[in-house]
């Protein structure tokens, strides 16, 4: 019987398939994020949830780079994982390396945010203080244009994920610096 995952069991799993301190940070960036847009698009009771989706959605990534969003469903799977969970982490790889197509909107979220995550984050080391908190829309749109700037965070997708949410594509980048403040301090300190 599937079963709601709780947040300590989601980060066991997510330590015993990563290590590397770029892919646990990213993870906990990214579960800080979807729990902000949660309280911010009306889904504040489902805050744990959205949190958890973002805590693992690269749990396969670390240890099988080219099973990406199809291995993850499978350990999931085999840990009893409620196919809620399952759909919604294999989802941002919809057109990338799976088929299925973000639906809900917290999907849609994660689908557009976690690349944009990347790229803002290294818009803010490039700053003095090496912070989102001082971090403005116009810096990151310019560090955007630029395509050798974060090379690996697709564009593509980050347009792709505006266009499902219907926003254009500045409200996704504000909002997302702000997603990203909300939780900076919860990632900026972690050390494995």
């Amino acid at each position: 019987m599937a079963q709601t995952m709780t947040r300590d069991a989601a980060w066991a799993l997510l330590t015993e398939y990563n290590q590397e301190h770029f892919h646990l940070k990213h993870a906990l960036t990214v579960e800080g994020v979807m729990r902000w847009y949660a309280a911010e698009l009306g889904y504040g009771e489902e805050a744990d949830f959205w949190g958890i989706v973002g805590l693992l959605h690269d749990l396969d990534f670390e240890r099988y780079p080219e099973q990406h969003c199809i291995k993850e469903q499978e350990i999931l799977r085999e840990r009893g994982a409620d196919e809620r969970l399952i759909h919604a982490v294999a989802s941002h790889g919809w057109g990338l390396t799976v088929d299925v197509r973000p639906e809900h909107e917290m999907e849609k979220v994660l689908y557009a945010a976690d690349e944009l995550t990347g790229l803002i984050g290294a818009a803010a080391l490039m700053r003095p203080s090496k912070s989102v908190a001082d971090l403005e829309l116009k810096s990151v749109k310019k560090k955007y244009k630029s395509a050798n700037f974060a090379a690996g965070c697709s564009r593509e997708v980050i347009e792709r994920g505006a266009g499902l949410l219907g926003w254009e594509l500045d409200d996704l980048i504000s909002r997302t610096i702000l997603a990203m403040r909300s939780c900076e301090e919860s990632y900026e300190h972690f050390s494995v």
